[in-house]
């Protein structure tokens, strides 16, 4: 029940952990900080609600920094908060984004602070705690996950009272990362040989696009010859460290928008917060004909320092999950990573200096003996530094959270075709073990509200909709689909022209279950009906209402007892053009937004039929001109809906926009040239409507005019009118 206390802070944080049965969890909580509680619940308070699960703060309360988790694909930075008097009862809580998480931390730690002044006021006997910010790399400023849990029995804290209020999980970068952002001083403390090289002793090698290229002066004996020297990048980018910080830390396709060596990565294994095992594949450009391609395998620290600067350090390591995989040359980075500081802004804009180093042993016969290849592909990896940049000026997303996918096994190296088959068999099984051992690593101990899992407007759950998706993820019934046919004919071939195929609903990003809260987006999955056929006609006048030609796909699938529903897109010109797409399934949900889609009035439709086009080749300027941006059609053109019992056809009218006239004139002049890419959705709005659900995605490739036909369309009977 909401108390009359002050509120400090209060927001939606994500919540995650194991239940019981030890199936993990991630879902959004609302959280609010008093003066004297910290409490959560399931929807934003009002009245006299009570909340999930309370934690009293007073001045024995710590914040515990755990760092970055992992959890189906998703990246959030943690906080656990508890009492040093009851470390088992405790609320953990954690951010898609690294300044939400900091903001709460702040907060939190100024109401400790509060009440330890109160009671140091009022000159009560109070054990005093060391602020520091738990961030630092050494050891001494950090604390374990075990002994966050397990250590500091009560009669040791009593007997240290400089503990560490504020901790975090990271032990420090492991002991073969050299953290080249420390001091030379600092490394020749460490008493090791390799970490006790001076990293001050660098030369300006040059200069482009922006950034400066150093390159260390000295010799070192002990790695092959064909390691190359340590070069680094050093340049400005008008981001925060935090905005940054993420977007390095990410390992998903956004990184191939700045990062042009990035191919794709994984993660193998999660450590710790601060410590993670990844995969990453090299796309490198010095002769990739003749060059076999490069893969990495390497332990990758982060943490935060005091100043809020941030340090990101690889080191290569083997594993036995990810083993050198066939048709890859595996690479080795001896030391490398990004130091990430923030500067004085400019005009307003926030301005952090961005340094990149790498020094890396390609392997490769000929790596020695041909050093333009090293340091060619050494300066395309630096590069990304300018790519971080341009990035940022040219974006303004910058909210969406980092990602990284979960790795499947790939421990074999050399797995003979026809074990590869069997394995290509347990793929699935092999991904969701691997999501079930990074759930493993959540935090076990973390409170859990499982007995409070009723359905909720305004809370999301992962875990519900990935089982959702998968129960959903294609049509619940097969249809046989050599009932069916149109004049444009299928094709699977990627080479396949003047045809149609059905396009991959990953090309496409749909609006996710969380997107009210964060403005996510995920890969639209499989479709909710099945594309049948596509007819291609021509005519002198424009062509309405087609699905009522006898023998049509709409009429088949009527006589079957199914249900379609037809897209035809319409193209004016002196010849109008008709492209008719026909999705069928066996019956519609009700209740679904779908079903609300095809019973609703035509207001309803227009606010939310959607259309996502893409043009993968094609010449730039229809590339520009058609975008991938999602359109509401019933608000860009005329759309004319006929329902009738058994399906809708949706006319669209192309040529009632002037603008869309305009670009649908480049489309048609270079028509056979293309290969376009559309799926058709009703958008979600609400929560309850949320995830977004392709209702199915088509691939036209190198249409030709000359074989569109003139169909045969009886006089239109007055079609039923639009259920309201």
């Amino acid at each position: 029940m909401m108390s009359n206390s002050k509120v400090v802070y209060e927001g939606w944080m994500v919540r995650y952990g194991r239940r019981k049965i030890g199936r993990s969890f991630i879902h959004m909580r609302y959280f609010v900080l008093e003066s004297r509680l910290l409490a959560y619940y399931k929807r934003k308070p009002q009245d006299n609600v009570v909340p999930i699960k309370t934690l009293v703060i007073d001045g024995n309360c710590r914040v515990e920094d755990r760092g970055l988790k992992t959890q189906q694909g998703l990246m959030v930075y943690v906080l656990s908060i508890y009492n040093k008097k009851e470390k088992y009862h405790r609320v953990t809580m954690a951010a898609f984004n690294i300044q939400e998480a900091l903001i709460w931390k702040e907060k939190i730690e100024s109401v400790i602070d509060q009440h330890q002044e109160s009671l140091t006021a009022s000159g009560n006997k109070y054990q005093s705690f060391e602020y520091k910010s738990g961030m630092d790399s050494g050891r001494n400023a950090s604390s374990s996950d075990q002994e966050s849990q397990y250590s500091a029995a009560e009669d040791e804290d009593d007997l240290n009272p400089n503990l560490l209020r504020r901790t975090t999980i990271g032990n420090g970068p492991p002991e073969s990362i050299l953290d080249w952002t420390q001091e030379s001083s600092a490394l020749a403390s460490q008493n090791t040989t390799n970490q006790a090289i001076s990293r001050k002793h660098w030369r300006l090698l040059q200069c482009q696009n922006g950034l400066r290229i150093f390159e260390e002066l000295l010799e070192v004996d002990f790695l092959p010859k064909s390691c190359s020297r340590a070069m680094k990048a050093t340049g400005v980018v008008e981001a925060s460290c935090e905005e940054i910080f993420e977007l390095v830390m990410s390992m998903d396709g956004r990184r191939s928008e700045w990062d042009s060596s990035f191919q794709d990565g994984s993660l193998v294994e999660e450590v710790d917060g601060h410590t993670a095992l990844l995969y990453h594949r090299l796309q490198l450009d010095w002769f990739p004909t003749f060059v076999w391609p490069r893969d990495l395998c390497y332990v990758r620290y982060w943490r935060r320092n005091d100043d809020g600067s941030y340090v990101v350090l690889f080191c290569s390591r083997e594993h036995e999950n990810c083993g050198p995989q066939p048709g890859y040359v595996r690479a080795h980075i001896e030391s490398g990573g990004f130091n990430i500081s923030p500067l004085k802004p400019r005009n307003g804009r926030p301005r952090t200096q961005v340094q990149h180093l790498m020094q890396i042993d390609l392997k490769g016969w000929g790596v020695g003996y041909i050093s333009s290849f090293q340091q060619h592909c050494l300066l395309q990896m630096l590069n990304s530094v300018a790519g971080l940049r341009e990035y940022f000026a040219q974006t303004d997303e910058r909210t969406v959270p980092p990602r990284i996918p979960v790795m499947v096994n790939m421990a074999s190296c050399s797995v003979p075709a026809k074990d590869r088959q069997k394995n290509q068999l347990t793929s699935i099984h092999d991904r969701n073990q691997s999501l079930d051992n990074a759930a493993k690593l959540m935090d076990e101990y973390s409170d859990e509200d499982e007995d409070f899992q009723i359905p909720d407007e305004e809370a999301y759950h992962v875990e519900q909709e990935m089982r959702r998706e998968a129960i959903h993820e294609g049509p619940v019934f097969q249809i046989d689909l050599s009932c069916f046919s149109g004049n444009l004919r299928r094709d699977d071939n990627e080479s396949g022209r003047d045809c149609w195929r059905i396009s991959d609903g990953s090309n496409f990003r749909v609006r996710s279950r969380r997107y009210c809260y964060d403005k996510t987006k995920m890969p639209g999955g499989n479709p909710l009906m099945d594309l049948v056929a596509v007819d291609w006609f021509k005519d002198t006048k424009r062509m309405d209402h087609v699905a009522r030609r006898p023998g049509c796909v709409a009429q088949v699938a009527a006589e079957k007892g199914n249900f379609s529903i037809v897209f035809n897109l319409q193209v004016p010109g002196s010849t109008n053009y008709s492209m008719v797409f026909y999705f069928v399934t066996k019956e519609l949900l009700p209740g679904s937004l779908l079903q609300r889609f095809v019973d609703g009035d035509d207001e309803f439709r227009n606010s939310r039929m959607k259309l996502i086009p893409s043009v993968p080749k094609g010449s730039w300027i229809v590339r520009q001109s058609v975008g991938s941006t999602p359109c509401l059609l019933g608000k860009a053109v005329d759309c004319n809906y006929i329902r009738e019992a058994n399906y809708l056809e949706v006319d669209v009218d192309i040529g009632s926009s002037t603008v869309a006239n305009g670009v649908l004139g480049l489309v048609i002049g270079a028509i056979t040239s293309l290969v376009v890419d559309m799926a058709f959705l009703v958008q979600a709005n609400t929560t309850d409507e949320l995830p977004e659900r392709l209702i199915g995605a088509v691939r036209v490739s190198h249409l030709e005019l000359k074989s569109a036909i003139v169909p045969t369309l009886e006089s239109d009977p007055q079609p039923s009118p639009s259920k309201p």
